[in-house]
């Protein structure tokens, strides 16, 4: 057995759930250019998630389903994902970003297991407020190192599928990193770097 694990915004799904999140709110502008400083390791990610989201307080949290049900996969996700469970890959999705996008992915992919954030609601009205497992730039590494232990899979059996700096912790306790479509920061930790926005162009570097 093996393990797979995914990044979702901007790997799995093709942009940033905030980002969408954001452009239904009419803050894009604001949130988009914390998102790029945070994805660049410019700025410290826990603050940056926390800034982000406190932008889109009084969205109505309907609205925000809505979205995170529409958002568009990465062309292959699904192909990439079936082949990896055909070959004894356990496949999990890691998330900076969301549960409510996030969770219902995970069905629609046959991603195995998801681990993300969740933005706190009240009267159906976000209240800019999140949690979750995934709130600091080395979340990512300390929960991969948990479900390794749990499933006695080691690191040289571990693949690890990311775009940006909040993907480096992760890259760290695996055999395989590959760097998809991602920012320059990413790319240096990375032994694997896939530029064309097709997942199914992973499959053979690691099969």
């Amino acid at each position: 057995m093996k393990l797979a694990v995914f990044d979702y915004d901007s790997t799995l799904m093709n942009g940033e759930t905030i980002d969408f999140l954001a452009k239904e709110f009419g803050v894009e502008n604001q949130i988009a250019t914390i998102t790029t400083s945070a994805m660049n390791g410019e700025i410290d990610f826990f603050e940056s998630l926390n800034k982000r989201v406190s932008l889109l307080k009084g969205l109505e949290y309907n609205r925000a389903l809505k979205v995170c049900k529409n958002l568009p996969f990465t062309t292959g996700a699904k192909e990439t994902i079936s082949t990896l469970k055909k070959h004894n890959f356990i496949v999990v999705c890691f998330s900076g970003g969301f549960n409510i996008a996030t969770s219902y992915s995970k069905n629609i992919l046959g991603v195995d297991e998801d681990f993300s954030n969740t933005l706190h609601y009240k009267d159906n009205l976000l209240t800019g407020l999140v949690s979750g497992e995934m709130m600091f730039a080395d979340s990512k590494g300390y929960m991969l190192q948990k479900l390794q232990k749990l499933l006695n899979i080691n690191k040289n059996d571990t693949v690890a599928i990311g775009d940006g700096a909040n993907d480096i912790s992760m890259f760290k306790h695996s055999g395989t990193k590959i760097a998809f479509c991602s920012k320059d920061v990413l790319k240096k930790e990375a032994d694997i770097i896939v530029d064309k926005r097709d997942l199914r162009e992973i499959l053979h570097t690691i099969l």
